[in-house]
């Protein structure tokens, strides 16, 4: 199975870009993934209501051109699923046997996602009820993917 984030803002910050680095390199040992970011539009911070929706729009339109027929579409909201760490493993688990060849999952920009993206997702997590940074959302789910794997195959995982 292929792995792939789609972060619709950049991960800019030299911290976050790490973290999200590293964790990508220790899922290389479990799953092939990859990180695509910035596909955000530009928008002015006055935009009003119908300015974001045809931002939010364009996005969306992107993010579904980069999927297959066959690909998982997650997205991330805070009004998904609130799943656990072992939740979230038996989901990849899921995922990993499900016959289908690539999971997407998306972190939606300033203005979160478009309906077109959520109408298609296979199925929509949230870690909190909060809202988080985009770059801090990524970091949060390589890890919790990572952690994912190693629960999966019972081994430690401590930091």
């Amino acid at each position: 199975m292929k792995y792939r984030i789609i972060s619709v803002g950049k991960i800019r910050t030299r911290f976050f870009s790490e973290g999200v680095n590293e964790y990508i390199k220790r899922l290389t040992l479990y799953t092939d993934i990859e990180l695509l970011d910035g596909l955000e539009e530009k928008i002015s911070p006055r935009a009003g209501e119908k300015d974001i929706e045809k931002v939010l729009h364009k996005e969306g339109e992107r993010i579904l051109g980069l999927l297959r027929e066959n690909d998982i579409l997650v997205v991330l909201d805070n009004m998904g699923k609130v799943l656990s760490s072992e939740e979230l493993a038996l989901y990849i688990e899921n995922w990993n046997i499900s016959g289908r060849n690539r999971v997407n999952m998306v972190i939606g920009g300033a203005h979160g996602l478009a309906d077109i993206v959520k109408k298609r997702a296979d199925c929509s997590i949230s870690f909190s009820r909060m809202t988080f940074p985009h770059q801090m959302a990524a970091l949060i789910l390589c890890e919790q993917i990572y952690r994912g794997f190693k629960i999966l195959k019972n081994e430690p995982y401590h930091h």
